[in-house]
């Protein structure tokens, strides 16, 4: 009796530890996925929740709602009870259930591997930085803030293991669209390191920029304002790496800044207007004033002006002989 007990506990820890063992490589963020990394503060799960809402809402306006194909369900199971309130309120949980596992395809949320970061992996998009630029294009345009939590957004076109080598191979392959010759431009290297200690900023940013410049002398570096910005997210021991345009125009791809500088900018624009206005309208009505007035005087006001003109020069040679010194003697 007792070998059956503790066999039974055997079998049981064996299989607590199989449960959750068993979804964490699927769940993580891994080498060969493409998606969106996304910064924020202490509220993970509310970010998530925004970060699904707004690319779901852009995604649909860029590319259209997302299409499935028709479950090839049978009804002939359900023909007897066509009827039957059970058997359509099973159908319809089925539906129900198989439209949200659906909407997984296109956007998925996965762990990324580091705090305050949520990995979105997108699925059927060509490249995601084309529409994580056309969300932060409007939300430049419209001045609109579209999310609380969320503070910046950037796009992951390609991943590769988190090593120099690896990172020198794959990127002399994936940078070729924008910088091999005949293609060419400015650019700049924003580079960040998270959970990772092997990685020095300085070495990478060398080697990829020595690297940028070999498949085409062109190639310049520019820290003001660059054509393209190369962005390398190193989260433990995956590389994340895209190139976007209108990086520094569009705050470092920052929700909340692009939307707060735009609305100071219009505030001190408003207010310059509003107090500069009244000033010129006031100097223009007193302008439209005298020239009525000289218009109705006529010769009379001429003639005014010539009797002020005597005065005043009759004053000013009185003026200096009274200045004159007095020579005693």
């Amino acid at each position: 009796m007792s070998e059956t007990q503790e066999s039974r506990k055997r079998n049981k820890k064996r299989y607590a530890n199989f449960k959750n063992k068993r979804h964490r490589g699927p769940r993580e963020l891994e080498v060969g996925m493409q998606g969106i990394l996304i910064t924020c503060n202490m509220n993970q799960r509310k970010c998530t929740a925004e970060a699904f809402s707004l690319l779901s809402e852009y995604a649909d306006q860029l590319y259209g709602p997302e299409k499935f194909a028709d479950s090839a369900e049978s009804d002939s199971d359900d023909g007897a009870d066509e009827d039957d309130a059970e058997a359509e309120l099973k159908k319809e949980v089925k539906q129900i259930r198989s439209s949200m596992q659906k909407r997984e395809r296109r956007f998925q949320a996965l762990d990324s591997g580091a705090n305050n970061v949520v990995f979105i992996r997108t699925q059927n998009l060509a490249d995601p930085s084309k529409l994580v630029h056309h969300i932060l294009e409007d939300l430049h345009k419209t001045k609109k803030m579209k999310s609380r939590v969320i503070l910046r957004m950037l796009p992951v076109s390609g991943t590769c293991r988190a090593f120099i080598e690896d990172m020198e191979k794959y990127l002399s392959r994936f940078l070729e669209p924008w910088f091999r010759d005949p293609n060419q431009g400015t650019f700049q290297i924003v580079f960040k390191a998270r959970n990772s200690s092997h990685m020095k900023r300085e070495e990478v940013i060398k080697a990829l920029a020595g690297l940028v410049g070999k498949m085409n002398r062109m190639n310049k570096v520019d820290l003001t304002n660059p054509q393209y910005t190369i962005i390398v997210e190193v989260i433990k021991s995956v590389c994340c790496v895209s190139v976007v345009q209108d990086y520094m125009l569009f705050r470092k791809f920052n929700l909340q800044e692009v939307v707060k500088l735009d609305k100071a900018e219009e505030t001190r624009q408003t207010t310059g207007e509003s107090q500069q206005k009244p000033v010129e309208e006031e100097a223009k009505a007193v302008k439209q004033e005298e020239v009525a007035q000289e218009s109705e005087m006529g010769p009379e006001l001429g003639e005014m002006k010539k009797e002020v003109e005597e005065e005043v020069a009759v004053a000013t040679d009185m003026e200096k002989d009274e200045e004159e010194p007095v020579i005693q003697q």
